[in-house]
């Protein structure tokens, strides 16, 4: 397989992705949904970094991908979403990359996003999460003003915390914030082990978390919607073979069962 992304070799990418702290998973399959898509060669490694709110459904697709296409490796590492383009930007190797949001693709070199494939791949919404007992008595977004609350919130630098503070000064609400977390599943997590009160996250993530977690949902006309960009960065079979995997009917019916909007 010919070496994919902006400025490495698959064997580089594995090295500078573990140098940078990220991390990987190894998924991958399904059947091709794009009519004029490469074959896949069947050999090699598609490197994928992406946002952390796409961790199950981008798992269970890489593990498909590769099911399908036996000697392929996806190998996804998830972070926040500015992170991730960050390094790109500092010369991360990157096959895919998938984002919440669009704001985060403006970190990205003029010339490495205007030579990507690029397609919407899911939109998504702001959800309050509880834990499942809800000891704050959160029923509304409103409730979330009370100060004898801990509330957790993502950064206001990565999309997830954008979104949430978005919601919020439109809301004119303006709750006891204990910390701001990295990304949108630290910022779960910091519920699921009861160390807050409630937590912004997105709709996708109350889903993910089942029965840990108790959704708050925010009307409409109060919410955000974030679109969900995927970019590409060579025409390698592999690498085209996947990013058609997740914009074509497979990749959305896993990402709408994972609690996301279709595109």
């Amino acid at each position: 397989m010919t070496a994919r992304g902006p400025r490495a070799t698959p064997a580089a990418a594995a090295a500078i992705v573990a140098a940078l702290g990220l991390a990987a998973c190894s998924p991958a399959t399904t059947e091709d949904t794009s009519a004029d898509a490469e074959v896949p060669t069947g050999e090699g490694v598609v490197t994928v970094l992406a946002a952390a709110s796409l961790t199950e459904p981008l798992t269970a697709l890489a593990e498909r991908y590769e099911a399908d296409n036996p000697g392929v490796t996806v190998r996804i590492s998830f972070g926040s979403s500015t992170t991730l383009a960050q390094q790109i930007a500092e010369g991360a190797p990157v096959d895919v990359y998938a984002s919440a949001g669009e704001s985060a693709l403006d970190l990205l070199p003029e010339d490495v996003a205007a030579d990507a494939g690029r397609a919407t791949v899911a939109r998504n919404t702001v959800e309050i999460a509880t834990p499942p007992d809800d000891p704050g008595g959160v029923s509304s977004l409103a409730d979330l003003a009370d100060p004898d609350l801990d509330v957790v919130l993502c950064a206001d630098t990565v999309p997830c915390g954008k979104a949430a503070d978005e919601v919020l000064t439109a809301a004119g609400v303006t709750p006891n914030v204990v910390s701001r977390e990295v990304d949108v599943k630290a910022t779960l997590t910091k519920v699921t082990l009861g160390e807050a009160d409630a937590a912004m996250v997105y709709h996708s993530d109350v889903v993910s978390a089942g029965d840990d977690v108790r959704g708050v949902e925010i009307p409409d006309a109060d919410n955000v919607t974030l679109v969900y960009p995927m970019l590409w960065f060579s025409q390698d079979p592999d690498v085209v073979g996947f990013a058609d995997l997740v914009r074509g009917t497979d990749g959305t019916s896993a990402l709408v069962e994972a609690g996301f909007l279709a595109p």
